[in-house]
């Protein structure tokens, strides 16, 4: 795998740890809203979304 690649995979690996880490954060702070795990599960899914079909390709 060159180098390139190598960094776009750790970055794509920090995008799906920080996002939804972020987004669960924030509803943990405002629980009104909604309950983390449901906010972190939810962003970890659309992020899926997004990305599986680009890497199958």
């Amino acid at each position: 795998m060159s180098t390139p690649a190598l960094l776009v995979v750790v970055l794509v690996v920090l995008a799906f740890v920080s996002v939804p880490s972020a987004l669960a954060y924030l509803a943990y702070r405002h629980p009104a809203a909604r309950g983390p795990m449901t906010v972190g599960i939810a962003a970890v899914a659309a992020m899926a979304a997004i990305v599986v079909p680009i890497a199958v390709r």
